[in-house]
This record gives structure tokens, C-alpha cells and sequence, in this order.
């Protein structure tokens, strides 16, 4: 590693040109000047300047150390800048939460992406355990978690509770109030409807519903926006927590059914612990926050 005193004296002089003036704006004697050189000469092996009476040249390897001097000074100048400036509307922001909630989340960072050229926001959508492990090793900032993780190394934060609805057809004349009623229209499956299914149909029906490898299934939809559309054409039943139903574009073809016995996700909002907030994670939380407030 180069002495970045050294260096820092070296690309003075080479600014100035003249050894005194160099002693003179680092508040330094000319003697200590031309020790730094020295230095900094034995550390790369070769050297830096060539003397002619009292002026000097740059040598192939000068040439090369004053250019990185002036690189790291950059960087230092883009580094101070960064710390002093804490702009919201710049910089890379990583969150995760479900497919569902994502879909209610990106319409509301959509404006903020349209005004803010300079930021760049990663939303993905993730099961629980991945959400978690991302934000322990750091690819996210930001995780919307289903429950509290009570992690020495994480804080959450309640954000409230989302309701998991059964999802008919609007214009259904007959409501189903039996699971072979239900069964009978058909299940539009998902990769967490299985989950919800073992969840919310055995809460209700116990005893008549068999268990999520014997339902009825009408169709398997993976893209999370598409899972209610089938439901929307008069297609099947499905499972979806309410941001689910919320962020679809066409909520008015659905009918949320209210069984007798509600379930409900917590929703947790988590980061890594002892970690102070930039501005631009500020306000990605304040959004999160807004999200789930269209869920009460």
C-alpha cells in the first residue's frame, strides 16, 4: 500500500512544480518535501522526477503516481460529497416482500422512480425464509416479513395485518357454504395458495375439507398478477391476501366471501439492527408504510 501522505505531498508538487510553493500550501518545511519524494521513490523502487537546475520533469513512473494521486483525490472528493449530501433521490434501494404485496407496493414507488433519475429501486418479490436471509447477508435494506423474526441482528417494525380472502366471481347469484359447494367450482392454484388453502379451508370446514393434494384444481397461474384474472371470467375460486385482491386492476369483477372464521398475516417491516437510515431508505420505509396502510 503507498503512503498516502507521500502520495498526497507528490501530487502537490506535481500541481505546483516547485518545491517551495509545495512546502508553503501543506504548511510543511522544503526539506520535509523533498523527504516525502524520497520516500515515496524507495517505496515504488524508480524515480519520480528528473532535476533540471530548479525545475524538474516527471519520469514514466511520476507520470503514473501523479495520476493516481489525482484519482484518489476524486474519490475522496466523491466520498466527502456522499457523506455530506444524503439525497433521497439518489442512490440504489433494495427491498423484498412477497408477490402480492409487491404488487400493491411498486405502483406507489413508480412516481418517486419518475422524478428521481439517479435512483435505482430493486423490488423482489421473495418467500419468507429468502426475505430473511437477505437481509441477514445484506442484498436487501428492506424486508416485509410475515411475522416478528426476533433476530439478534435485525429490527422490525409492525406495520399491521392483511387479511387471507376467499376470492369468487362478482356476478355469483349463489355463494358457496359448503366446501363440496366450493369445490365444485374449481381451484385456481398458485405457489402459496396450497399454503393458504391448508390455512383458511380447514379453519372453516373442518372435517369436509381433505387437504390441499386433494382439491379440485381448474388451473395453475404462477405470475402473481394473473392469479385473480380466471377468477375475474366466472373461472374457479382462489386464495389471495388482501394485497393481492387490492392491487389487481380489475377488483371490481371479484367478490371478497367473509367465512365465518378470519385469518390474518401480520406484516412486519424488518432491517439490520443498529443500521441509521439513509434519506432514500427513510422514505422507502414511509411508502412500505403507506402500502399497508390501503390494507385496514
Amino acid at each position: 500500500m503507498l503512503n498516502a501522505t507521500w502520495l498526497d505531498t507528490f501530487t502537490t508538487l506535481c500541481e505546483t512544480g516547485h518545491f517551495t510553493r509545495t512546502a508553503e500550501r501543506l504548511n510543511m518545511t522544503q526539506p520535509g518535501v523533498s523527504q516525502h519524494l524520497r520516500k515515496l521513490e524507495d517505496q515504488v523502487g524508480q524515480h519520480l522526477i528528473a532535476r533540471e537546475g530548479k525545475s524538474f520533469t516527471l519520469t514514466p513512473a511520476g507520470e503514473a503516481l501523479f495520476a493516481l494521486g489525482l484519482s484518489r483525490r476524486a474519490e475522496e472528493g466523491r466520498l466527502r460529497d456522499a457523506i455530506v449530501t444524503d439525497d433521497r433521490d439518489i442512490g440504489e434501494v433494495r427491498i423484498a416482500c412477497s408477490g402480492s404485496f409487491a404488487m400493491l407496493l411498486y405502483p406507489i414507488l413508480l412516481p418517486w422512480m419518475e422524478a428521481a433519475p439517479d435512483l435505482a429501486i430493486h423490488l423482489e418479490a421473495a418467500p419468507q425464509a429468502d426475505i430473511l436471509s437477505g437481509l441477514l447477508d445484506g442484498r436487501f435494506d428492506l424486508g416485509v416479513l410475515g411475522a416478528d423474526p426476533e433476530h439478534a441482528r435485525l429490527e422490525a417494525q409492525h406495520l399491521g395485518r392483511e387479511e387471507l380472502c376467499l376470492i369468487l366471481p362478482a356476478g355469483l347469484a349463489d355463494v358457496p357454504t359448503s366446501y363440496p359447494e366450493l369445490d365444485a367450482r374449481g381451484f385456481i392454484a398458485h405457489p402459496d395458495g396450497y399454503d393458504y388453502a391448508d390455512d383458511l379451508l380447514n379453519l372453516n370446514f373442518p372435517g369436509a375439507y381433505p387437504g390441499a393434494d386433494r382439491m379440485r384444481v381448474r388451473a395453475y397461474v404462477n405470475q402473481i398478477g394473473q392469479i385473480p384474472a380466471p377468477v375475474a371470467r366466472g373461472v374457479g375460486y382462489t386464495l389471495l391476501p388482501r394485497s393481492g385482491v387490492e392491487a389487481f386492476g380489475q377488483k371490481d369483477l371479484l367478490r371478497v366471501v367473509q367465512l365465518p372464521k378470519r385469518r390474518w398475516h401480520e406484516l412486519w417491516l424488518a432491517t439490520r439492527r443498529g443500521r441509521a437510515l439513509s434519506a432514500r431508505l427513510a422514505y422507502s420505509r414511509d411508502l412500505i408504510i403507506k402500502a399497508a396502510a390501503q390494507l385496514k
